[in-house]
């Protein structure tokens, strides 16, 4: 069994993530999709994110319709603040059976050489790389790195950020978000301030 993972901190998790999800569930060698919720990733404030068990629940409401497509609360049980080289090692230990690659957009392959023991990860593991508009330069050596596969996805420009944002300047954002995830944000009034 071939698994994607999907890291993000999903603050909140939105159409664009569920459109590049599904996808890659559809349309690559990956038999399922676990969205990994991060509940610290090194490169951002923690005081921005909401708790991490609310958007655990909200990935958990996207993904509930989707046969290939889970949520995932692995790093909460890992030190903080979380590195990918140490949850894949600890995957491959808790499912010896089990094949994971990662889930990236085009963006983060620029700032993949700044990843912790990065040689590593590539070296151990596919890497599935979804279409950005900006993705700017990459490093040389990854452009044609046999672990890496360019998966020709729809281009999706929808971030998190402009969601919170709008919520907070009063701006109706339901259709960028799945249904049952709008409904939790209205209900609980988040990202309102």
């Amino acid at each position: 069994m071939k698994i994607g993972l999907y890291f993000g901190t999903f603050n909140p998790i939105h159409v664009g993530h569920m459109i590049i999800a599904n996808h890659m569930a559809e349309h690559s060698d990956l038999n399922q999709i676990w969205m990994v919720v991060t509940p610290h990733n090194p490169h951002k404030q923690k005081s921005t994110l909401l708790d991490d068990y609310q958007r655990l629940h909200m990935v958990t409401l996207a993904t509930d319709a989707f046969n290939k497509i889970k949520a995932s609360d692995i790093e909460f049980k890992l030190p903080q603040p979380n590195y990918t080289v140490s949850t894949l090692a600890h995957l491959e230990e808790k499912y010896p059976k089990y094949e994971f690659a990662l889930i990236m957009g085009e963006d983060n392959l620029n700032s993949l050489h700044k990843w912790k023991n990065y040689e590593v990860i590539i070296a151990n593991h596919d890497i599935y790389v979804y279409p950005r508009l900006n993705s700017g330069e990459i490093d040389e050596q990854f452009i044609n790195h046999d672990k890496i596969h360019r998966v020709e996805a729809p281009v999706i420009e929808l971030s998190s950020t402009f969601i919170r944002e709008s919520i907070k300047n009063k701006k109706n954002v339901m259709p960028m978000l799945p249904q049952k995830v709008w409904e939790y944000i209205d209900s609980s009034a988040f990202y309102r301030k």
